[in-house]
């Protein structure tokens, strides 16, 4: 009689997983995991039927029966592998785990079958009995592992993907851990275990079957209200169903004669695996919370618990699921549902589709601006019910649903999305997973949460915007400065092409064109490498003799009235600057000064040092300048008192390159009493050896095509 049992359990696996077979190879062998499910089942295949042909003639031996049993071992955890590396993909964490339980199980595979060869082979016994009970409860406890790591490492999107799937292989691991510990045990493989294996490994494929049909469906997790009452309900009710188990137990053990062993293993088994599968059905814990709500509380929905979460979801900052799809989690979630999309307003005014979550859209999913959806919206915020309009269109006046969302399957709620008065987005919410009546209270929670939502959609636009503002800023500026220095060279080569035809036969004016024609070949030639490398920011810099420096610049100025005049200094002071940028910036503001001072003033320059610095005081008896004008004019870029000969951001441009070398500007002024800028540079904290250096002969980079050369 026990062998007939075994008979018809094995039988009924075989069957059963053959049919799965044909299932996953006829129609959905398309994934990585379809892929090797069908590898498992066809050697799950191979395994009931070597069970089923031993109990019917003797035949395969023990080791043939005990190889199939491990591949069929390492098949299922070659599935759960596979499982492993989506949710370690979904999840962005390092494979190192997912490396080293394979590499474990691999090694145990590979010495339970050598030790087989060897011991069928060659008669080598190198396992007993016993170790190798424990090497089979050392698999189950890796699938079982696994499957532990597959749904902690899955994200709450793909949990509903694979959660049939993990608890039918956690199960068939769960049920061989069982009967082989009982194995060690008592010494012996129990009959009842081994009899009913067959029924409960058929009875799990179902659970495969519901897995790969429906690989569409992707429901979302999500916190549930009445935390409280569903949790002791579902504890009450998980209660009662135990004690029916029991009971039932016993009365299939009592009733079942000589199969009654092997029926109460076979029935708690199956019972077991039922309740599980009820414990995270995301359908039946929508309707016992529809009914939670509708029958033991005045309001449907616990607002404080509802805004936390709403409130989480918002402070997100990762892009872990980006925006879009967690504006629709929190929609969704409100009405018992798993499916949406967003469409966002353009800037020509078209709403444009962002995302859709678990819902096929039509090839055409733009919402055009003058539709007559988007003008109903504009006058009115109302949530439209699809179900509704489709069976009551003058409801809603007989108003033209767009073809994006009319011809979407399983649309159900139209939502607009308002910032301030104005339309700035539409929501889709798909169908609900239970059955749920709205009411004003359903309403109007969905109409606070789609402002809110709206608000951080619109704010995370605008952080967008700004930034590639800021990056435009950015190319704008150094732009802009490129071409205030192009200006000064084009000043300087114009005053250097007027003044050839008079002074050509001179050897001075020849001395000063090369000098001048070098300056600007070497001023371009550094635009060029700047824009060539604009990620560049290193500063390059020189010990440079200021004094030096000052002395060269007074000279040339001294073509234009009132001259620059220094003050006597004959020591050396050494600063760290790039000197093409140097004689550039104190240049503009020397020229500056003879621009602000009629021709019979002064304009004195002065270095004194103190305290680790080395201030440059440029002094001029000019016009001045009020101490508003210094605040908020002097220094600011684009802001010119010349018209249109300047750019208005020489005086910008000297200060920032005086403050990236450690120093910086001040300014003192007085309308009618003149000016004196203040340049502060550090010292060098060398000395380097005198050199001989020829002064140098340069236009000005600011100087105007209509000056003379002297």
């Amino acid at each position: 009689m026990l062998n007939n049992f075994s008979l018809i359990s094995h039988s009924t696996a075989a069957i059963a997983f053959g049919l799965l077979s044909l299932l996953i190879a006829t129609r959905y062998l398309r994934r990585d995991i379809d892929r090797s499910l069908l590898l498992a089942a066809l050697v799950s295949v191979l395994w009931a039927g070597s069970l089923v042909t031993q109990s019917l003639w003797g035949e395969p031996g023990f080791f043939i029966r005990y190889m199939l049993e491990l591949l069929r071992d390492a098949a299922w955890i070659t599935v759960l592998f596979a499982l492993l590396r989506d949710s370690f993909r979904s999840a962005n964490l390092e494979g190192r785990l997912r490396r080293v339980l394979a590499a474990a199980t691999l090694m145990l595979v590979t010495i339970l079958l050598a030790s087989g060869a060897l011991e069928y082979f060659l008669g080598l016994s190198i396992l007993n009995g016993k170790t190798k009970v424990v090497g089979q409860i050392a698999l189950s406890l890796m699938g079982l592992s696994l499957v532990e790591q597959i749904w902690r490492n899955s994200l709450s999107f793909g949990r509903s993907s694979m959660k049939y799937v993990c608890i039918a292989v956690g199960s068939l691991f769960a049920f061989d851990f069982f009967m082989y510990a009982d194995a060690l045990l008592f010494g012996q493989v129990s009959e009842s275990f081994w009899n009913a294996r067959g029924l409960v490994n058929a009875a799990l494929v179902p659970l495969f079957a519901v897995n790969v049909i429906n690989t569409r469906k992707q429901p979302v997790d999500f916190q549930l209200s009445r935390s409280a009452v569903f949790h002791a309900g579902t504890l009450i009710l998980a209660g009662g169903y135990l004690l029916f188990l029991a009971l039932g137990g016993y009365y299939v053990k009592t009733l079942g004669g000589e199969w009654g062993d092997a029926l109460q293993v076979l029935f708690l088994s199956i019972a077991l695996v039922f309740l599980v599968t009820l414990l995270v059905s995301r359908r039946v814990r929508s309707r016992l919370m529809v009914f939670i709500s509708q029958n033991f509380f005045d309001y449907k929905y616990d607002y404080r618990e509802e805004w936390l979460k709403m409130t989480r979801e918002m402070a997100d900052l990762s892009n872990n699921p980006p925006l879009p799809e967690r504006v629709i989690r929190i929609l969704t979630s409100l009405v018992e549902s798993n499916a949406g999309a967003l469409w966002i307003r353009e800037d020509r005014g078209d709403l444009m589709l962002k995302t859709a979550v678990n819902m096929v859209t039509p090839k055409y999913t733009t919402i055009d601006a003058n539709s007559e959806l988007v003008r109903f919206f504009g006058e009115r915020e109302w949530i439209i019910d699809l179900h509704e309009y489709r069976s009551d269109p003058v409801s809603y006046n007989l108003l033209e649903i767009p073809d994006s969302i009319s011809q979407t399957p399983d649309g159900w709620l139209v939502i607009p999305l308002y910032l301030s008065n104005d339309l700035y987005g539409i929501a889709m919410i798909g169908n609900p997973y239970a059955r749920v009546e709205l009411n004003w209270e359903n309403f109007d929670l969905i109409k606070v949460v789609a402002r809110q939502t709206c608000n951080l959609l619109a704010q995370a636009d605008a952080q967008n915007r700004l930034s590639r503002a800021m990056q435009f800023e950015a190319v704008s500026k150094a732009s802009a400065f490129m071409v205030h220095d192009l200006k000064t060279l084009i000043a300087q080569l114009s005053l250097l092409v007027k003044n050839a035809p008079r002074h050509r036969d001179n050897p001075a004016f020849i001395d000063d064109m090369i000098n001048t024609t070098d300056h600007a070949v070497r001023k371009m030639s550094n635009l060029v490498d700047h824009i060539r490398k604009p990620a560049d920011e290193t500063m390059v810099t020189e010990v440079i003799d200021l004094t030096d420096v000052v002395m060269h610049l007074a000279d040339h100025h001294s073509r234009r009235q009132p001259a620059p005049r220094v003050a006597e200094n004959s020591a050396k002071i050494f600063i760290n600057a790039d000197r093409e940028q140097l004689y550039s910036i104190l240049g503009h503001l020397i020229q500056n000064a003879q621009d602000a001072t009629p021709p019979d003033g002064e304009i004195t320059l002065t270095l004194k040092t103190a305290k680790g610095n080395v201030v440059l005081f440029i002094q001029d008896t000019g016009s001045g300048m009020t101490e508003e004008f210094i605040q908020t004019q002097l220094f600011k870029p684009f802001e010119s008192t010349k018209g249109l000969t300047g750019m208005g951001i020489g005086a910008y441009q000297a200060r920032e390159y005086v403050r990236n070398v450690g120093g910086n500007i001040d300014v003192t002024s007085e309308p009618g009493l003149g000016s004196c800028f203040s340049i502060r540079f550090p010292l060098a904290r060398f000395t380097p050896e005198p050199a001989e250096r020829k002064p140098e002969r340069l236009i000005t980079d600011n100087a105007q095509p209509e000056q003379n050369a002297k």
